[in-house]
């Protein structure tokens, strides 16, 4: 409750009894005992209470803080009002001129529903009887709710400006809220109606028998305890008069001299009637008048012409109060200190009207709040304020015809910019724009009535449209309906061919189902040929755009699918960017699906671009597109691809520039994460793939990015939403429509290249054991066998597991980058994943490696006892960790682990049931995810043509390949050097082999 002094800013807020039952924490202030009046028993009676008390700074800050009890609505700006008021709140917070003059008028529609009379208008929380809360904390969370209520009004009014200079009862200079209208003083009413007795049982001195404080005046108090605090700067003294610098001052001061000046706002406190003044148009050219007339204070909705009053009838004159003359010759002199034309008013014997100038017309009409603070109230004619002039934008280009299935709009050609003044939504003629820019008046006259004008409007038109804009920034513009000018957002219609894009823009996002294209050796899923669909309609309207689909969706084979669909046309060959580890897979997925696909591998010595077919798929790395950026764009690419585009996230980066070098009719990047820490990786990925659309880097920073991500700005949000759209297809495996076409286990391999330094020691190896396996025989012969099988398994690993080094780690294993770009995918998307490998050395290189980049795991090997086992199993499955590190042996058999999504297989048993009990840890009963499996396999090497033979013997695994690595040791010398040999030749998935495992034991040519 709040404890009234003198002088106002002395008082404080008072907070005693349990205030963390309703879910409050209680701040810092001083700890006093206060009188208050409670109930003991069937009586009540005066108790000193120990309290917090809060000087007026800290409760304004403790009362206007975000509501932990979720009693008080908040807004989004953090205004609040009692529960359940939106449109309360925001009118008498935010000073909204439009609503002050419906409330002067008396307009209770205005009012919030939680203020108007009636217990029904109030939340359930205040009104009587039990509420949605438990009992301990019901009288509290209603008295914090009123008065955090009282606190956002009284700054509201002030914010207003019903502030004015008074004399306290003890002689000080003072700041009080006045006047308050009749829309305040309702809602005050109905605010102490919901006010229960624990806010204000503050004892009335010297009452007998016992009496509370008269609620109203205590809010009263408290409303100009805050205006005595807020108020006081050095400019509130010059704002009074000459002479009174007290009023500015923090410490109090008594007031010296005469005060009859401060007695005006007292009296028009206690006024009769108030003035009001109502705007007259002229009916030519001539000046706009302000008619005098007087409100009665008994009866509102008397009002009478200060011309009429004089020959009223007694009645009226009783309404309007003995005191109507004074209060009249009060109400001038306050308003021509803030509006000098009622001085006229004044020196006039019998005023009845005054002349309104141009210039005071122009800052009667723009803002009122200074009479409003002098208690004079203004009506104006419906008609200025009915029709409505505005300025909208738009473009203007002269289109560029095109191909019948091709763009008729380029993002990259320039358009004028033009202004369109509308005026109740109809756009002017020439003539009334002519008319507009040549007003030299407030008002002007227009369509048989005057209408008000903006002189930033005028101003517009004056300046004309000189602004050249890019086709991205008109589409953006015309994809939010604003465009920013001049740091102002102005309404933007498009026409013409931009309107056209947009129409075939918007009905991209629900494109008709396209059919399997010629030559794909595949079947789409439903939600896969939607996406082939998106991504053609956006190519067909020379647009680019961000395939989001979660991992595990099939981004490739849609890119795939999309490239046939575009074959034959004429675009011009495509282009894959993708990390190195990437390769071999894109190689080999389109081996599959489209073997008539002609496929170029652009990377490593001796690449080139010579003889490039016009249907051509040309594959190449991030690295490779940074050294080789200037040939690479000599070349008009159709379709140009950047796979994991993520690695280009950082608009500065030499990768992202040299990326945009790249020309091609449509640019799609593939992403599961399109934002990853900051928006501005999204600006970067979608600057590439429709360049421009998002404006600069800066401006994008300025206008999006910053206030989305620290101000959490609902309209900026939905105006970048509104943008990237129609550019922008986020897919997640948990999508309803998604969820039901996956299969619950999918596998494939992730074929990576070996590092340089993994080649050298590969060869090395196979070199130096190979002569020592020629001259070997029987079971030494099959010892050394496998030993070579282990140490070129171990080299393709990580060098630094071959050679038993801690490290160093990085760039060192084409498997372990490719290991990071699966993290870095899984991990965003909040995921786990299991990672098996039969070697604990090498599960130890990974958790060092991981924990460098702060990613934290688990490690379960043979050597761990099973009480601490089943502690790691609680832990991921808890989700206390999303990556799990397991040996093959100890991790792969006796273990529930459906926390995981994901399976990866860091090297090969080549025994496929082991495999697969592994891989069961994560998928089986209790599992209600799709789960995952990547078998990361080195290219070329001895694990790619194994994996081959697996792959086409699987149904056989059981009998033949059951035995692990056993029949390797069996080859001739010829074949296992053919089988272990570093060859540039890509094995195909599912080809047939020489290295038949059902041969063993018979007889080898």
């Amino acid at each position: 409750m709040f404890l009234p002094a003198d002088p106002p800013r002395a008082g404080r807020l008072a907070l005693y009894g349990d205030l963390t039952a309703a879910g409050l924490t209680l701040p810092a202030g001083v700890d006093e005992k206060v009188e208050l009046v409670l109930p003991r028993g069937d009586q009540v009676r005066r108790v000193a209470v120990p309290a917090r008390l809060l000087g007026m700074e800290q409760a304004l800050e403790f009362l206007t803080q975000a509501d932990p009890s979720g009693w008080a609505g908040d807004s989004a700006d953090g205004r609040t009002w009692v529960e359940g008021d939106s449109a309360g709140r925001q009118a008498s917070a935010n000073g909204d001129s439009a609503g002050r003059q419906a409330s002067a008028n008396g307009d209770s529609a205005r009012q919030p529903a939680s203020v108007q009379s009636g217990a029904a208008a109030r939340p359930a929380s205040v009104q009587s009887g039990a509420a949605a809360r438990p009992a301990s904390a019901h009288g509290g969370s209603r008295s914090w709710g009123v008065w955090r209520a009282a606190a956002w009004a009284g700054v509201g009014l002030i914010a207003r400006g019903r502030v004015v200079p008074d004399v306290s009862p003890a002689g000080y200079g003072a700041w009080r809220v006045a006047p308050l209208d009749t829309a305040d003083r309702g809602w005050l009413k109905n605010l102490v109606a919901a006010m229960p007795a624990q806010s204000y049982a503050v004892p009335l001195e010297g009452s007998r028998p016992l009496r509370l404080v008269d609620p109203e005046q205590l809010v009263r108090a408290f409303w100009d305890a805050l205006a005595d605090t807020l108020v006081r700067t050095r400019a509130a003294s010059f704002a009074v008069r000459a002479g009174a610098e007290l009023f500015g001052e923090v410490e109090p001061r008594e007031l010296t001299g005469s005060t009859e000046w401060l007695s005006e706002t007292a009296l028009a406190e206690e006024a009769g009637a108030r003035l009001v003044l109502r705007i007259e148009p002229p009916e030519d050219e001539d000046e706009f008048r302000a008619v005098l007339q007087l409100r009665s204070g008994a009866d509102p909705s008397l009002l009478v012409d200060v011309a009429d009053m004089w020959s009223a009838p007694a009645a009226v004159l009783a309404a309007l109060g003995e005191r109507a003359e004074t209060d009249l010759l009060l109400a001038l002199r306050r308003g021509a200190r803030v509006w000098p034309p009622l001085s006229a008013a004044l020196r006039d014997a019998a005023p009845a009207e005054v002349v309104v100038g141009d210039e005071a017309l122009d800052e009667l009409a723009g803002d009122g709040t200074a009479l409003e603070g002098a208690g004079i109230e203004v009506l104006w004619p419906a008609e200025l304020f009915a029709g409505e002039l505005a300025v909208r934008s738009s473009v203007q280009a002269t289109p560029t015809p095109g191909a019948v299935t091709g763009p008729d709009f380029r993002l990259s050609e320039l358009l004028a910019f033009r202004w369109r003044p509308t005026l109740d939504g109809s756009e002017l003629t020439e003539e009334e724009v002519a008319a507009l820019a040549e007003a030299k008046r407030p008002m002007i006259r227009m369509r048989g009535r005057w209408v008000r004008i903006d002189q930033d409007l005028v101003r517009k038109l004056r300046r004309g449209g000189t602004r050249k804009l890019t086709g991205a920034e008109a589409l953006g513009a015309a994809l939010t309906g604003t465009i920013d000018v001049d740091g102002e957002l102005v309404p933007f219609d498009p026409g013409g061919p931009l309107q056209t894009l947009l129409h075939r823009l918007r009905s991209a996002e629900e494109p008709a189902p396209l059919a399997e294209p010629v030559g794909l050796r595949a079947t789409l899923r439903d939600y896969q040929r939607r996406g082939v669909a998106w991504m053609a309609h956006l190519a067909d309207l020379g647009l680019g755009g961000c395939l989001a689909d979660d991992m595990g969706l099939g981004k490739t084979i849609q890119v795939i699918a999309l490239h046939l669909h575009l074959s034959g046309r004429g675009r011009g060959p495509t282009i894959v960017v993708c990390p190195s580890t990437l390769l071999g897979t894109w190689e080999r997925e389109l081996a599959r699906f489209a073997p008539d696909v002609a496929v170029r591998r652009y990377h490593g010595v001796g690449r080139t671009l010579s003889d490039l077919a016009a249907d051509e798929v040309v594959l190449t790395t991030y690295g490779v597109v940074r050294q080789d950026h200037r040939i690479l764009s000599e070349v008009s690419w159709g379709l140009a691809v950047a796979d994991e585009a993520q690695h280009a996230k950082n608009p500065l980066s030499r990768t992202a520039r040299s990326l945009r070098t790249l020309p091609a009719a449509t640019r799609l990047a593939l992403t599961g994460t399109p934002v990853e820490n900051r928006l501005s990786e999204l600006w970067s990925i979608l600057d590439w793939s429709a360049p421009g659309l998002l404006g600069t880097l800066d401006r994008f920073r300025h206008d999006v990015a910053v206030p989305v991500e620290r101000y959490h700005d609902e309209e900026a949000t939905a105006r970048l939403a509104r943008v990237t759209r129609p550019f922008l297809l986020r897919r997640r495996k948990s999508d309803p429509g998604i969820a039901p076409e996956l299969p619950q286990k999918s596998e494939h391999d992730v074929v990576v290249p070996l590092t340089v330094e993994q080649a050298t020691l590969y060869q090395a190896v196979t070199r130096e054991s190979l002569a020592k396996i020629e001259a070997a025989e029987g079971i030494a012969r099959r010892g050394l066998v496998l030993s070579l099988l282990t140490q070129l398994k171990q080299v393709c690993n990580h060098p630094a597991h071959f050679l038993h080094e801690p490290g160093p780690l990085h760039r060192r294993s084409g498997k372990l980058a490719a290991l990071d770009e699966l993290l870095d995918v899984i991990l965003a998307e909040g995921e786990s994943v299991l990672i098996f490998s039969q070697y604990v050395e090498m599960c130890r290189l990974i958790e060092s490696h991981l924990a460098a980049r702060q990613v934290r795991t688990l490690f379960l090997h043979g050597g761990i006892g099973v009480r601490k086992r089943e502690q790691l199993v609680e832990q991921f499955q808890s989700g206390q960790a999303q990556v799990f590190l397991l040996s093959l042996k100890a991790g792969g058999v006796g273990l529930t682990l459906t926390k995981a999504t994901h399976v990866v297989h860091y090297d090969r048993w080549w025994n496929p049931a082991v495999e697969d009990q592994a891989t069961d840890r994560a998928y089986r009963i209790g599992q209600d995810r799709p789960v995952q499996v990547h078998r990361l396999v080195t290219e070329n090497t001895l694990e790619d043509r194994i994996a081959t033979v697996i792959e086409a013997k699987r149904n056989l695994a059981d009998a033949v390949v059951g035995s692990g690595e056993a029949w390797l040791s069996e080859l001739s010398d010829a074949d296992l050097a053919e089988l272990v040999e570093l060859s540039t030749t890509p094995a195909k998935s599912g080809a047939a082999s020489a290295y038949n495992p059902s041969a063993v034991g018979k007889a080898s040519s």
